[in-house]
């Protein structure tokens, strides 16, 4: 009876784990723009995504702040399989064979976004994980949650990586 109980306790976790997966997995696919240009990469960190999100779903208590728990949980594996793997190298344009990334809204790669991704990948990776959220409009709260840094920090970095931004921008778009 015990184990009958467990089992429909894991797959009630499993269904909803599944579900959640499915409505956030836009979050994944820009967290794996951002820090992979090639597909290969993106594939194997998605999947390492989505179980470094299922370790740690039965310890999600706040089911009100999904997206910045997905968030936290892409961003922080995204950036240490960078760490453990430095062959893994940013890649100038993206592949041909991606026209669109189906998230809440449909994502066209056309020539400004490929631009402003280049830009952001050029970033450290503490200030690509910000310019990504800041870019979803999340709060500065937010961010500082997410990264586990002040809000004042964020403001700071954010205003930072504009100009930087700003500047990276003008050189690719005079540099064509």
């Amino acid at each position: 009876m015990i184990l009958y109980k467990k089992q429909i306790i894991i797959k009630s976790l499993k269904e909803e784990f599944l579900e959640i997966l499915s409505s956030y997995q836009g979050i994944l696919h820009k967290v794996n723009l951002i820090y992979f240009r090639d597909e290969s990469d993106r594939k194997d960190n998605f999947q390492e995504i989505v179980y470094q999100l299922w370790k740690s779903f039965p310890k999600l208590q706040n089911k009100n702040s999904i997206g910045s728990w997905i968030y936290a949980i892409s961003i922080n594996t995204s950036i240490n399989r960078i760490k453990k793997e430095t062959k893994i190298e940013y890649r100038e344009s993206l592949p041909e064979s991606i026209d669109s990334i189906d998230t809440i809204g449909q994502i066209s790669f056309n020539e400004d976004v490929q631009l402003l991704l280049k830009a952001i990948s050029r970033l450290n990776e503490i200030d690509k994980s910000i310019m990504l959220l800041y870019l979803e409009e999340r709060s500065y709260y937010e961010i500082s949650q997410i990264l586990g840094i002040t809000q004042s920090n964020v403001g700071v970095r954010i205003n930072r990586a504009k100009k930087i931004l700003k500047q990276k921008l003008n050189h690719l778009n005079y540099g064509k």
